[in-house]
């Protein structure tokens, strides 16, 4: 059965996210470090929030450490969309660019180049303003997956 799995600090479409997994009667789980209040997603029918403890990449080996090869996972993080790759799950980012085996190593590159020039000084362009259409994409492009989910499992 596919879990719809949101690393959700600082996720823009949770509220989007739990409403097209509800309607497909998909579960929820919002795996969040505890800088966001997410108990007011708690009460929702379907929808489980982890809490887990402050520190360096918790929350996503706590998504990884529950992932089956049919969930997908909403993240911004590239390096947990590899891990969620690896594992044979999905990955779908808050803009709704699916992450692919394909291309995942040429993007983990370009974050440590751009991280490596921001240590020694340098800056980056951060990323564009979220739009509505970042939320319609997004919207679209998940909608499709737990469908596709549904599909291959038979329900």
């Amino acid at each position: 059965m596919t879990t719809l799995l949101i690393d959700a600090d600082a996720c823009p479409v949770t509220r989007t996210a739990i409403s097209i997994a509800r309607s497909r009667s998909v579960p929820v789980v919002l795996v969040s470090n505890g800088s966001q209040n997410l108990a007011r997603y708690a009460d929702r029918r379907g929808v489980e929030v982890l809490q887990v403890t402050s520190g360096p990449d918790a929350a996503d080996f706590a998504i990884v450490g529950r992932l089956h090869t049919d969930d997908v996972v909403v993240t911004q993080d590239i390096g947990l969309a590899a891990m969620v790759l690896g594992k044979g799950a999905r990955a779908l980012s808050p803009r709704g660019k699916l992450y692919r085996p394909e291309t995942i190593d040429a993007e983990m590159a370009v974050r440590y180049a751009e991280q490596k020039h921001r240590r020694s000084g340098g800056r980056t362009r951060g990323p564009d303003p979220f739009e509505e259409e970042d939320r319609e994409r997004f919207g679209e492009v998940l909608a499709r997956l737990l469908e596709e989910g549904r599909t291959e499992t038979g329900r």
